[in-house]
């Protein structure tokens, strides 16, 4: 570890991290997690959006990123069982579609999500989390981004991951929640004059070049919702920007590629050593400050 690291891992050279959101591609977050860990570097506050705020909650609750991928990689590999908890989830019936309804037969619910894939050292409450944390969703009401950052955790997670169509939105504290994401996809702004270094993780991704024809129902929906994300992001960083900013190269998986965790993985190995650089260049240049 260098004398830079060394000193800025203390409380005189606080971090900060902002996880976004982009389904499956996120899992590249946990990447960033294991470079943190082995700089001996640890987040005074965490900020995360949909999945950045299901893989920001684990990491706040002590899991390390090493242990978040292994974690991650036994329920891939187990895909029947996989499936199973998926099933457990499900709040929808094959029957909405023929009720009058309209309603969705694959429709989950994010709370049972979580209790089904989470690790288990989980807390209930933020309180209870090692690291501070805050989680972003969106008041589908007032359409307005809305944070939470204490009181019941699966909760507020699950709001933040309410992704429309797919996950059910979430009634709390008077307000009906839906994705973060829709709103604010890289919530590095919160950490805005909290920290000395902002570390943020855009997983996005970009366009697909070599995808052809008509995409297929979910794939569509799920597709838009990225391009929506991606041009959000955009509008953001072009108004302020975070100390570090990590692109993972996830653009060649889709929002729901879960089951390719080993894939996504391999493929940010490249961000493990720009991640390295990157922050250590940012805690020398606050030294020299």
């Amino acid at each position: 570890m260098s004398k830079a690291i060394a000193k800025h891992s203390g409380r005189h050279g606080t971090i900060g991290l902002a996880l976004g959101g982009g389904g499956a591609r996120g899992l590249a977050h946990i990447v960033l997690l294991e470079v943190l860990d082995e700089l001996g570097l640890k987040p005074v506050r965490i900020v995360g959006t949909s999945i950045g705020s299901i893989v920001g909650a684990a990491y706040a609750a002590g899991v390390s990123g090493r242990d978040l991928r292994t974690h991650v990689l036994g329920l891939v590999r187990d895909r029947p069982g996989a499936m199973a908890r998926l099933l457990k989830a499900r709040v929808g019936r094959f029957s909405d579609l023929f009720n009058g309804n309209m309603g969705n037969p694959v429709m989950l619910d994010g709370e049972l999500l979580l209790d089904l894939f989470w690790p288990a050292m989980v807390p209930d409450r933020f309180e209870q989390l090692a690291i501070p944390f805050e989680s972003v969703a969106t008041d589908f009401v007032g359409r307005r981004g809305a944070i939470f950052s204490a009181g019941p955790l699966a909760p507020a997670v699950a709001a933040s991951m309410a992704i429309p169509g797919l996950i059910k939105p979430v009634e709390m504290d008077g307000l009906v929640l839906v994705d973060g994401g829709v709103v604010d996809p890289l919530p590095f702004r919160h950490l805005i004059g909290a920290v000395d270094v902002i570390i943020a993780c855009d997983v996005t991704g970009g366009p697909v070049a070599d995808r052809k024809g008509v995409p297929k129902p979910f794939e569509a929906m799920f597709g838009a919702a990225q391009i929506m994300m991606a041009s959000i992001t955009r509008e953001i960083l072009a108004v302020s920007q975070p100390d570090v900013l990590l692109k993972p190269d996830v653009d060649a998986f889709r929002v729901h590629d879960f089951f390719k965790a080993a894939q996504i993985f391999a493929a940010c190995e490249g961000l493990r050593d720009e991640a390295k650089r990157s922050i250590e260049r940012k805690l020398k240049a606050l030294e020299r400050s």
